[in-house]
């Protein structure tokens, strides 16, 4: 199993550490984007502030290097490092580790107040994209943060509480969650880096929460993918925002209720799909029959049929599935119910918003029973909610 990083960005430093990288990054790529850089370009450094009180090296650089050995050796692999001030969470891509003072041989890839602040790095990690996770939710962080694995502790669940020591965390991930497959990004954030897409959403966090508190639960919620959780909340502010007005075309609400649907509906997929026999992995997908592991993340459509339509993975998956019945019949069959509606709003036809609504209120469970809420529940028999 692959290993990650976790560490802390202390807001002592700067006034927003992750805006500043961030900053950083989008601006190569604006410049790739213009043709004035090239694409190896576009990357920023994150480096492991040493703290002034210590000043032995940092005892575990070596085990920390050692990850960099492994970064690049599987095409299909990703490093993580995930940062957090605990309010907030972010994942990065990492692409190379150094102890190399960067500051000097890579100036403009790195943040100012490195600098300025005249901090010592243990060592520096090249980030090629960041993508948000949590923002300005405790309770959420600590959810998030409980489904890595200390490797240095026995690996047990991180915690912020007494856990965050020896930073950066050396950690791994059972659910193996891929945060930046080239297919997922196409799918979801219309091709762009996550960084860029994520810094184009403004007010959904504290939607988030509300979902949470007022409709899904706790345990629901916290069982979705964040990503499905923060394409729920998007759909939820833009639907709140223009209900009253009724001349406000709607169709956006209905897309990112799609992606919703899309990111959990193929993480139950691929998690179930680890077991699966040959013959529950061949489906027919078009004109054309393929490995499904090889074809995911498949859009609304392609799920309804793949769920419904194929006895031999339709059969795996309710032998596998909490809830796997539902998923497969149910679950299908709204799929492809909500695909047409969904195709029509993505290819710009105007969707009454009546129309709009009453698909959230079955999704959200607004005066019936909740699709995401029981779709959230489905999972591989005995894997943690």
């Amino acid at each position: 199993m692959p290993h990650h990083l976790v560490t802390f960005w202390n807001p002592s430093y700067t006034t927003d550490a992750l805006h500043t990288h961030v900053s950083v990054l989008l601006d190569w790529e604006s410049r790739y984007a213009a043709g004035t850089a090239p694409h190896d370009d576009v990357f920023v450094w994150w480096g492991k502030v040493r703290s002034g009180n210590r000043q032995a090296p940092m005892p575990h650089l070596p085990d920390v290097l050692a990850i960099n050995e492994a970064i690049g050796s599987d095409d299909d692999g990703e490093t993580h490092l995930y940062v957090t001030d605990y309010r907030s969470l972010f994942v990065a891509d990492i692409g190379l580790i150094t102890t190399e003072d960067v500051r000097i041989t890579d100036p403009h890839h790195v943040p100012d107040y490195y600098t300025n602040e005249k901090l010592n790095c243990d060592c520096w990690f090249h980030l090629s994209d960041i993508r948000l996770l949590v923002r300005d939710d405790l309770e959420a962080v600590i959810s998030e943060l409980a489904k890595l694995r200390n490797v240095r502790y026995n690996d047990r669940p991180v915690s912020i509480y007494g856990g965050m020591v020896d930073l950066p965390l050396i950690v791994s991930r059972p659910d193996e969650r891929r945060f930046f497959d080239e297919g997922e990004r196409n799918q979801l954030a219309d091709g762009e880096s996550w960084a860029r897409f994520d810094s184009q959403q403004a007010g959904v966090n504290a939607l988030e929460a509300t979902l949470r508190d007022d409709h899904f639960g706790v345990r629901a919620w916290h069982a979705l993918d964040i990503t499905a959780r923060r394409f729920l909340a998007s759909g939820e502010r833009v639907l709140r925002e223009n209900r009253r007005d009724k001349w406000a075309d709607l169709s956006h609400v209905l897309v990112s209720y799609a992606k919703a649907i899309e990111v959990q509906a193929n993480l139950i997929l691929r998690d179930a799909l680890r077991t699966a026999p040959e013959t529950a992995r061949r489906v027919k997908l078009g004109d054309a029959t393929r490995m499904l592991p090889d074809a995911l993340p498949l859009t609304l459509g392609a799920l309804a049929y793949a769920l419904g339509g194929e006895e031999q993975l339709g059969r795996h998956l309710r032998n596998v599935l909490d809830n796997g019945a539902w998923f497969t019949a149910e679950f299908a069959a709204f799929l492809d119910e909500f695909a047409k509606v969904r195709n029509c709003s993505a290819h710009g036809e105007r969707i009454e918003s009546e129309t709009v609504i009453k698909w959230r209120d079955r999704l959200l469970g607004v005066g019936s029973e909740s699709v995401m809420g029981k779709l959230a529940l489905v999972k591989v028999r005995g894997a943690r909610l």
